[in-house]
């Protein structure tokens, strides 16, 4: 069985392979009398082994074949990761999906999501829900539709009201200019003085629940950015980080946004488009 559909990683490989392009390489001499220039491991080997990762959340020692060490994974992937690969990714998806289908920004929400971090790192910190455990926190903005238009990493103990502000910066980088007075849906981790000027500055009209008041997650429209979080925490590696680096942990969580997206823009797309190799939903007698 393969991790994902084919849907998915054709179309994520063809738009990776572009971004990473043919690196130069010594020609292969068997006969080099240094016993050096071995043959490259593929890129698509490579990538398959960190989509292996992403989903399964294995150690890289685990997902290791004899055609692709782990050591082999490792160094790839840091490459990618100082590149920003996977937020040029994330961007190549958002653009596509709006093409499409367009996004609803007339509601944004915005929230924070905390998972496992056991060996620490460069955004770890004691999880004040995990008794005090290592844990990394993703902030995340999404569309009405649930689709994540921009994310960060974060110690599991920075609280979410400081984390709004830069994940909100990122959203015109990513898809361009927001249209006039976008609504903003926010729990009430957020009810402060200081997050309520900070969105009138930046133009937003802010809907955020109140201390102390019951405000059950139907009342609003801050249930699309929850779900999102659902999809993403369908990652292994999301669920539980193991990398140190802060470049590589936010190359997975872009690699999972852009699959995210992918995999909304399909769903989306089959009720509205036609194309050869559309996937189909049942199976065939």
């Amino acid at each position: 069985m393969p991790l994902l559909p084919a849907s998915l990683i054709e179309p994520l490989w063809v738009e990776f392979a572009a971004l990473i392009g043919s690196p130069a390489r010594p020609e292969f001499s068997p006969a080099h009398p240094w016993g050096c220039h071995r043959r490259r491991v593929s890129d698509r080997v490579v990538f398959d082994h960190v989509i292996a990762a992403l989903v399964h959340g294995s150690g890289y020692e685990r997902i290791a074949s004899p055609g692709c060490s782990d050591r082999t994974i490792r160094r790839r992937l840091d490459d990618w990761a100082s590149a920003g690969v996977g937020r040029q990714l994330h961007r190549l998806a958002l653009s596509a999906y709006d093409q499409m289908i367009g996004l609803d920004l007339d509601d944004l929400s915005v929230d924070g999501s905390i998972t496992k971090s056991p060996c620490g790192g460069e955004i770890s910190g004691r999880s004040p829900v995990d008794r005090g455990k290592q844990g990394t926190k993703r902030s995340v903005a999404g569309d009405a539709e649930g689709i994540p238009l921009h994310l960060i990493a974060a110690r599991a103990n920075d609280h979410d009201s400081p984390l709004l502000e830069p994940t909100l910066a990122g959203i015109c980088d990513m898809i361009g200019p927001l249209p006039d007075t976008p609504g903003m849906h926010l729990d009430r981790g957020y009810d402060s003085t200081k997050t309520r000027d900070l969105l009138e500055i930046l133009g937003y009209q802010a809907h955020i629940a109140l201390k102390g008041e019951p405000a059950p997650i139907q009342a609003g429209k801050r249930w699309p950015v929850e779900r999102l979080h659902a999809w993403m925490n369908g990652f292994g590696k999301l669920r539980r980080f193991t990398d140190k680096r802060r470049d590589v942990v936010e190359f997975y969580l872009y690699l999972a946004a852009t699959l995210t997206v992918i995999r909304r823009l399909i769903n989306r797309a089959r009720t509205q488009y036609r194309w050869p190799t559309r996937p189909i939903t049942r199976r065939l007698r």
